[in-house]
């Protein structure tokens, strides 16, 4: 073999290895992962989390961190609640492919204001009504800081996973309406809501709010247990 075809060689081997680097699957390893068990709680009391800190980053933290707009909504519950997410679908972070739904600090009046411009409304299975907003809400809604987050990963975890990675949660308590039972970590303002049939669901709050969790599942479970006839 003559050094032209040796040279030639060599080349195609560095540029296929520069491409199992660059492309998925062949990664160079993250210096700085953003896991979903690297949760720190600060000495405020606020939640860190994917880079993100909760009550302080911004939509616009997270679309800068994703790479991507995501799709911001509107919803309204029955109860006449007015709330907006940003849902970003199959983003891969630090190699672990999963869903964000990111749900937005906005007061009620102005969440009230955005639903009156609103550009279209449909009506959802939870009873919930989604709505469209304009592209100026939109924009705006870049510096409205996160409340919480849900996260949900592609790839199924059991639970020898949760608790390898997460560790023990201080409660565990059915939902089981929806057949569902949640891992609860009240001091890292977390929620592992494990479905035996669909994928698992992950929530980040701050401890301080963590009530907002933990007490309709209480009151569920109180409820169950009533009516089974189960003392207190």
């Amino acid at each position: 073999m003559d050094r032209k075809t040796v040279f030639g060689l060599t080349s195609l081997i560095l540029i296929m290895l520069a491409f199992a680097i660059l492309i998925p699957g062949g990664k160079a390893p993250d210096t700085n992962p953003k896991l979903p068990w690297d949760i720190r709680v600060t000495s405020s009391g606020a939640v860190e989390v994917f880079g993100l800190i909760l009550g302080k980053s911004t939509l616009s933290d997270v679309q800068a961190m994703l790479r991507e707009r995501g799709k911001t909504s509107l919803f309204v519950s029955p109860e006449n609640n007015h709330y907006i997410e940003s849902y970003f679908e199959s983003m891969t972070l630090s190699g672990i492919k999963a869903s964000f739904v990111i749900t937005l600090n906005v007061d009620q009046p102005l969440a009230q204001e955005m639903f009156k411009r609103g550009l279209r409304m449909k009506s959802l299975a939870t009873g919930n009504k989604q709505v469209s907003l304009t592209s100026e809400d939109i924009d705006n809604l870049g510096s409205a800081t996160i409340d919480h987050i849900t996260y949900i990963p592609v790839a199924n975890l059991d639970e020898a996973m949760i608790q390898g990675r997460f560790g023990e949660p201080k409660f565990k308590l059915p939902d089981e309406e929806a057949g569902v039972m949640h891992w609860l970590y009240p001091d890292k303002g977390l929620d592992i809501a494990i479905h035996t049939e669909g994928k698992e669901v992950i929530q980040y709050i701050r401890p301080s709010d963590f009530g907002r969790i933990l007490e309709p599942l209480r009151a569920m479970q109180q409820a169950v247990n009533t009516e089974n006839g189960v003392n207190q």
